[in-house]
């Protein structure tokens, strides 16, 4: 555009040091009680309930799942089958199910659930379809395919298309190109659902309760061994899930657990789909962490992913601390794991993926 088309603007008037401000006066009203074991019980309780009502949960009602199997492809060591389920009236989940080619008739194998982050055409990269040259890229670039490689050690592997992603984009975001394909429509869809009353973090962990329900009525699913593992988003999904839903029995979220004011305020380009109302004024991620304890929660990072904020490291570092009160107080230190690697924003795995296996018990 020519310069003379337009004024320039000599000095700015931005809210946002106010905004900090507020953050410094306001944040973790819902902080992490651990004086004793009575009093972290009775803050886990009343934290689920007030996240449950700022995230639009306590407003969503169950619909039956009327599970559907509509294709399957064999694959190396085990059949991907796409299904749909029915998670609330009119809403529809469809997903990716890794069946190991090893199972035998009346097995029960533990699972996994491997939600999807952005940029990765939803559920079609954790699962490794490099046959689309796109996601290709996608699994590439951050090393996307965790669902697949569970799956090949004999897990059962479930891999969802969040709302606002794949197959599941809002029509704004239904283009039948590459762009499109691979993004999202979250900041539409979440703009849409606050105005409701509800947010898409809060549909998010809905829909995988929803999962979580479906996956236990399964003749070949262990109903007391279900984990899940993400990345980015897929970890935004995996933290809420493991904090408020204590059917999860283990978590890894690999690229997403920082400090809100570093990584979301101050990066505040970040996608709508990470803010609810009122969030912040309630907890921190450390906070959402101190939530999963005692169960296993191993915690992924990469020493130079730029979404860990300015500070980088330090900014993750201080929210593992949080949560590591809460699994002191109840003993189980031990079950919270940091392993920070050298790399950018990316999932890892050389530990996430054997350690994941051993607390679920390994199926073979």
């Amino acid at each position: 555009m020519p310069p003379d088309r337009i004024e320039r603007i000599g000095r700015f008037y931005p809210a946002h040091a106010a905004l900090q401000a507020r953050f410094d006066r306001v944040a973790r009203r819902y902080a992490v009680d651990t004086r004793d074991r009575r009093r972290l019980a009775t803050w886990r309780r009343t934290t689920r309930a007030h996240l449950r009502r700022i995230t639009g949960l306590d407003t969503m009602e169950p619909a039956d799942p009327d599970a559907r199997l509509t294709g399957a492809v064999a694959c190396v060591g085990y059949v991907r089958q796409r299904l749909e389920i029915t998670t609330e009236a009119r809403v529809v989940m469809p997903l990716y199910l890794l069946v190991p080619n090893d199972m035998r008739p009346g097995e029960r194998r533990p699972a996994i659930i491997c939600p999807h982050g952005h940029g990765s055409a939803g559920k079609n990269s954790p699962v490794g379809r490099t046959e689309i040259p796109a996601v290709a890229d996608a699994v590439r670039k951050f090393n996307y395919a965790y669902a697949e490689r569970f799956a090949q050690r004999g897990f059962l592997v479930a891999a969802p298309d969040a709302r606002a992603f794949g197959e599941r984009r809002e029509p704004v975001g239904q283009q039948h190109d590459e762009f499109a394909f691979l993004k999202s429509t979250c900041i539409p869809l979440n703009h849409a659902a606050i105005a409701l009353g509800q947010s898409l973090a809060g549909m998010w962990i809905f829909d995988l309760e929803r999962l979580v329900d479906y996956l236990r009525t399964r003749a070949d699913c262990d109903p007391d061994r279900i984990g899940c593992a993400g990345l980015s988003g897929g970890g935004l999904q995996t933290l809420w899930l493991a904090a408020l839903d204590e059917r999860i029995r283990a978590a890894v979220v690999s690229g997403y657990f920082y400090g809100y004011r570093d990584s979301l305020l101050d990066l505040n380009g970040n996608c709508g789909c990470n803010y609810v109302p009122g969030l912040w004024q309630a907890v921190d991620m450390g906070d959402l962490g101190a939530l999963v304890a005692p169960r296993p929660l191993l915690v992924e990072t990469g020493d130079q992913d730029p979404l860990n904020g300015g500070r980088g490291v330090a900014n993750v570092v201080e929210q593992v601390a949080i949560a590591r009160t809460a699994y002191a107080v109840l003993g189980a230190s031990g079950q919270l794991v940091h392993d920070i690697r050298p790399g950018e924003h990316q999932w890892f795995g050389e530990l996430a993926e054997p350690w994941l296996a051993e607390q679920l018990g390994h199926p073979r």
